[in-house]
């Protein structure tokens, strides 16, 4: 062969590996708690209540919001001086050198790319089930063989099954409390996990629900230079799930894997002027966790009283056990104008229910009290029109808010 027939040669394989990571790159999407949460979604009408999304009404805090009109008017400006800031502050509160977080525009960037490090078809995903899907659906882009192990009867990831059930584990996850369950792993189990892990895998802390908790974050074990990453997010009590904000905390060399996918482009200012401004908010954190707590315990005493059965939940959200087929159940709530979250098939006939206010958890208990005394399946979503949906040429679907 002929120098030029080999770099021809090699030219063409070179361009065809790269065309199809480009391919690949392009069919990879990020799922967040919104796309998922949007797939099943019906038309919100005026008035609706919507508990389905995990997410804060309240919104950002008074300080948040002042910040973010004061940043305004530099919106011009990429002013990286802010994620610095930002940084700063929460790295003096954690104790933590500045370069063991990474800021991102919530915490599903910084999820999607640990699967994308730390799987492969050789490297297994480990979780829950009931979980969080979002990180299976990266694994499936990584080709990885996806482990689903069952809660215990505490409703804990159950580490010792999760261990047995991978030996070639390249990633675990633990989202703690859990998303849809709204149950705590304890650190004791967390970090039983990372002594018995295969070598060389991660564990994945997801601590997005952290704060509405009484648990022990996990960060104290990247302080100890464990293979761990946590993740934290500011959607959820800080109630800024559309202005996006979020980091991964661990040892540098492993934050540098996740940058070989992104990482430290320019965030949104008014995100880190309104983080920053939260951070700082002495009694934002306690304040949001004991309103939620006392919504959250007054539903649960509604739900006694009416004998269903529910996960214990921690966080600003729960499993329901409806006793019927969790789809209709949904579709039947919609139909009254309340919106709760999508169902897992492993628990066919329970529902997830997030904690929204006072007036919105008192709607609820109207809604699913009529739903269940008088129970039909109402056909709602499929009676939905095509044109109340507005889609994209990559098959997303969105819902439309009716006038």
């Amino acid at each position: 062969m002929s120098e030029r027939e080999a770099i021809t040669k090699g030219s063409r394989r070179t361009f065809l590996q790269l065309s199809a990571a480009a391919t690949a790159a392009m069919a990879f999407r990020i799922a967040t708690e919104a796309t998922l949460a949007a797939e099943d979604r019906n038309t919100f009408h005026p008035g609706a209540v919507v508990i389905d999304a995990n997410e804060n009404p309240l919104g950002p805090c008074d300080a948040a919001r002042k910040a973010i009109v004061d940043m305004a008017p530099q919106g011009g400006r990429y002013s990286f001086w802010l994620k610095e800031e930002f940084v700063k502050t929460f790295t003096g509160m954690e104790d933590l050198k500045p370069e063991y977080l990474r800021v991102f525009p919530g915490s599903s960037e910084p999820l999607h790319f640990s699967v994308l490090a730390f799987t492969s078809p050789t490297k297994s995903y480990v979780t829950a089930d009931p979980g969080y899907e979002a990180g299976m659906r990266a694994a499936k882009f990584t080709g990885a063989r996806i482990a689903k192990t069952p809660l215990t009867k505490t409703y804990a990831h159950d580490v010792k099954a999760m261990i047995e059930a991978a030996p070639d584990a390249g990633l675990f996850y633990v989202c703690t409390p859990n998303n849809p369950t709204g149950t705590m792993t304890s650190h004791s189990d967390i970090e039983q996990l990372l002594a018995a892990k295969p070598k060389g895998s991660v564990v994945l802390v997801d601590e997005a629900y952290i704060h509405f908790s009484d648990g022990v974050s996990a960060i104290d074990l990247v302080k100890a230079g464990q293979d761990v990453i946590v993740l934290r997010t500011f959607s959820k009590i800080y109630g800024m799930a559309g202005i996006r904000c979020g980091m991964a905390i661990a040892r540098p060399d492993l934050l540098a894997k996740l940058e070989t996918y992104g990482g430290w482009s320019a965030m949104p200012i008014t995100a880190m002027a309104a983080a920053t401004a939260s951070l700082k908010h002495e009694h934002l954190v306690p304040e949001r966790k004991q309103l939620n707590a006392a919504i959250r315990q007054k539903t649960f005493d509604w739900l006694d009283r009416q004998g269903y059965t529910y996960t214990p939940s921690q966080s600003n959200c729960f499993m329901l056990d409806a006793k019927r087929p969790a789809k209709e159940v949904i579709d039947a709530m919609a139909a009254r104008n309340v919106y709760i979250g999508r169902p897992w098939p492993v628990w066919p006939t329970h529902v997830r229910i997030t904690v929204g206010t006072l007036p919105e958890m008192e709607a609820f208990q109207s809604a699913f009290d009529a739903v269940m005394k008088n129970f039909t399946a109402t056909g709602y979503a499929a009676s939905l029109s095509l044109k109340t949906r507005r889609s994209y040429s990559d098959g997303q679907c969105w819902p439309r808010v009716l006038s």
